[in-house]
């Protein structure tokens, strides 16, 4: 009962982003078929499919798109389509006979989203990346890291999911709005460092304004200012503490006893070094669960740091539902939430070829001939 349903999607099945694009059009109800190879790919998937939570929610048709019958296949289920997604390097797709040209031609309304590391074009188009390879590019990986050490990759959020997959669903929502009033679909060309440096598109501004040093660890929210880290405490964790607005921060240095002692301005840059070696001495003296017990649900900004386990037993996220569990596994749901046409997890991840009758039934295309529907894996 997703916002989504109704909307037919194909992907060709990928790594990171794109899938993750199409989970997330899954987890709004669009029928999405993902079109796998019948022979096993290295897609960075574990081995086990039902641990690869970024294809749930969608229904699987394996095809060698290299044998004609099956390439028909596809193009049938293209023509059915609203929307393709692919996430091979440029010209791929071309020579599979399944370009934006030809695609366009067998569905004049398709929404064609391409998912790539550098772009279409450009000197680097084709070379091989991965995220941090992207976001090093547009500036995000130098900003992130300690004062005086190396960038720190955030894990592969910036570049593959929050530059990549997300700006790739938006694309192609915008290309599906846009297609409802023209009659008329377009390629969508969603290049995770074009999605990069959008993100960044804050941190331009104040770097124009003289407000953003290119020093790691030395801005206010890359972990610089005294009141925006993360300190440890006396048992080996850590709290966070976003103390930006003045109100907040009054209300941080008055809980912690610090309003004569903390000995400089909040802005002064020049005190922040000697202001965060008091502040980390503080924290340091009582538990995580304490810091907690005085600050949580506070103004002052504050927040445990939790690993995956802890996470999913906080008593906010238990009763905001943030973590489902579907069939045994538990992870997170889907995001973000409507009042009327509530989404959800469709399915679980389903292994290669797993529904090629079912969806070419569903479809009503015709297989055009003998297809390898890939077998389950043994246990």
């Amino acid at each position: 009962m997703g916002p989504l349903q109704g909307i037919k999607v194909v992907e060709l099945a990928g790594i990171g982003p794109g899938p993750f694009c199409c989970m997330l059009l899954a987890d709004m109800g669009a029928d999405v078929v993902r079109i796998d190879r019948t022979e096993p790919a290295d897609l960075g998937t574990p081995s086990e499919p039902r641990f690869g939570l970024l294809n749930r929610g969608r229904r699987s048709i394996a095809l060698d798109l290299k044998q004609p019958q099956h390439l028909a296949t596809a193009k049938a289920l293209i023509a059915k389509a609203d929307a393709l997604v692919e996430g091979f390097r440029p010209g791929v797709m071309e020579r599979l006979g399944l370009g934006p040209d030809e695609c366009l031609q067998i569905n004049p309304r398709l929404v064609y989203g391409r998912m790539t590391g550098w772009g279409q074009d450009g000197p680097l188009a084709q070379a091989a990346g991965h995220d941090i390879n992207y976001i090093a590019l547009v500036g995000a990986l130098h900003a992130i890291g300690p004062k005086g050490g190396a960038p720190i990759p955030p894990l592969n959020l910036v570049g593959d999911y929050g530059g990549g997959a997300l700006y790739l669903a938006f694309g192609l929502l915008c290309g599906l709005l846009e297609a409802a009033r023209s009659g008329k679909g377009q390629v969508v060309d969603a290049a995770m460092i074009d999605g990069a440096a959008s993100l960044m598109t804050s941190i331009y501004g104040r770097k124009a304004a003289g407000a953003w040093s290119n020093e790691r660890g030395s801005n206010t929210v890359d972990g610089g200012a005294h009141f925006y880290g993360c300190y440890e405490t006396k048992d080996g964790k850590y709290i966070s503490v976003a103390s930006i607005e003045v109100r907040f921060y009054r209300e941080l240095l008055e809980r912690l006893g610090l309003n004569d002692e903390i000995g400089t301005s909040q802005h002064d840059t020049a005190g922040w070094d000697q202001a965060k070696q008091k502040l980390a001495v503080l924290f340091r003296t009582r538990t995580r669960d304490e810091w907690c017990a005085l600050l949580e649900g506070t103004d002052v900004c504050f927040a445990p740091v939790l690993d995956l386990d802890e996470a999913m037993r906080h008593p906010h996220n238990q009763a905001r539902g943030l973590f489902v569990e579907v069939e045994g596994i538990a992870q997170p749901g889907p995001a973000p939430r409507f009042s009327r046409t509530k989404p959800s997890i469709q399915r679980p991840p389903s292994f290669p070829g797993q529904h090629t009758e079912e969806v070419l039934s569903s479809w009503g295309v015709s297989p055009g001939g003998t297809l390898t529907a890939g077998s389950k894996p043994t246990d």
